[in-house]
């Protein structure tokens, strides 16, 4: 397995329950931490994202779907860019970002025995409940 780096951070604003954000949805919120990493970030190509991770604990209500797809989406990323959605409660951010940099050693190690050479792969994670968002990139 090859190492996985973490490029760059931002977080989403914490809110009190029935605060300002309570209308705000979690895939609206977690757009604009894509969207804030992507320009942070110029060098990455969106269309060289091949995932995104999303952890969301207890969703209930517009929370109930696939909040990392439809965040993926409205940030404009590709429609190729797939998205899913973890829940482990309280470690639902963690386990995202577990998942992903899994899913990128795991990929590149696959890559670089198949072709022989270097073999970048980039994935988003984001953890609302956390206001963790991250890059992860090998």
């Amino acid at each position: 397995m090859k190492d996985v780096y973490v490029v760059d951070a931002v977080r989403t604003p914490i809110g009190r329950y029935n605060g300002s954000l309570a209308s705000v949805r979690p895939d609206d919120l977690a757009a604009h931490a894509v969207r804030e990493l992507l320009t942070r970030t110029p060098g990455l190509d969106p269309s060289r994202i091949e995932d995104v991770y999303f952890g969301n604990a207890n969703g209930a209500g517009e929370e109930n779907r696939n909040v990392g797809r439809m965040a993926a989406l409205l940030a404009g990323l590709p429609a190729s860019v797939p998205g899913v959605t973890v829940n482990r409660l309280c470690a639902s951010g963690l386990e995202a970002v577990i998942q992903a940099a899994r899913a990128i050693a795991l990929t590149v190690a696959h890559q670089l025995a198949r072709k022989g050479s270097g073999v970048g792969v980039a994935t988003l994670c984001i953890g609302v409940g956390q206001g963790l968002a991250l890059v992860l990139e090998r």
